[in-house]
């Protein structure tokens, strides 16, 4: 008999939703970066072992918003928590529940959730008394239909976590194909790619006012070589100038090292070209927040 259960990751921003989701599935479909808010859209991924499927989705983090991206980015975390069987609470090893965290526990008492809560980042606790303490202070909180502490990086424990998972599956037929391991189309992934690189390779608040948009994506009949058309936005006219670089090493540096990753993920020589424009204030404005696939 098959089995299913679709699963909300929700937590904070920068508590490693992302990475998790990608140490679950074995391959990486979620940008990650140090910085908060990397996630702004629903990331669907699908784990199938047997007759049970898994259905996850890596929401943004849970913020006090800023602007009506922002705004958008908290919409989607509350639809996604009214329309999962269960949810999955990730949050740090230290530090009091924000004021955010705590109104996602009240989401989940309001929906009659059942949450497995997932404390991150414990490579970083040595002393295990001070893990045992964060335990007793969260199950204060919130009555957790189950606790593990994982490494998201490390690996620790995340079995164990995904058989908690399995056993909130429910009989059903699986809603995916066996194989399926994301329903994100190919060039939103490829988008996501390149913008993990300005993530990771820029400073401050140029990368959060950057999005990314591919303009083509075909593979050649001749070679085996996809050509890939990216349109890099920023908000400002000098943050444009600063995504280039000077005599455009900037926007080399990044072209290199989302070119490597593309070939890595899509098995294939990638031939990828960027250009960067600027959409003033683009994350203030709901046309633009659509035509960019963030709503």
């Amino acid at each position: 008999m098959t089995k299913t259960a679709f699963i909300a990751i929700v937590g904070k921003p920068n508590v490693g939703k992302s990475s998790l989701m990608n140490r679950i599935l074995g391959q990486k479909i979620a940008i990650v970066s140090s910085k908060p808010q990397t996630t702004r859209t629903k990331i669907m991924g699908v784990l199938t072992s047997g007759e049970t499927q898994l259905v996850f989705t890596d929401t943004p983090g849970f913020h006090n918003p800023h602007n009506k991206l922002g705004e958008k980015m908290n919409e989607a975390v509350g639809d996604t928590i009214g329309g999962v069987d269960a949810c999955l609470f990730l949050t740090e090893p230290r530090g009091e529940l924000n004021a955010q965290e705590l109104e996602l526990l009240d989401m989940f008492s309001r929906q009659k959730m059942p949450v497995i809560l997932a404390i991150n980042k414990i490579d970083m606790i040595a002393d295990k008394k001070e893990l045992l303490e964060r335990i007793v202070y969260l199950t204060s909180k919130y009555d957790f239909t189950a606790v593990v502490p994982v490494s998201a990086t490390e690996g620790d424990h995340v079995d164990e976590l995904v058989e908690e998972l399995e056993k909130l599956s429910t009989p059903s037929p699986h809603f995916f194909p066996d194989d399926t391991l994301t329903d994100q189309p190919e060039r939103v992934l490829a988008a996501e790619i390149i913008r993990e690189k300005i993530l990771r390779l820029m400073d401050k608040e140029i990368p959060h006012g950057i999005a990314v948009a591919v303009e083509k994506m075909r593979e050649r009949d001749d070679k085996d070589i996809l050509d890939i058309e990216a349109t890099i936005y920023c908000e400002r006219e000098s943050h444009k100038g600063m995504v280039i670089g000077k005599k455009g090493a900037m926007l080399k540096k990044v072209s290199t090292y989302a070119r490597q990753d593309l070939e890595s993920f899509f098995q294939i020589k990638v031939n990828l070209q960027c250009w960067v424009k600027v959409k003033l204030d683009w994350r203030n404005r709901e046309g633009l927040i659509h035509n960019f696939g963030l709503d």
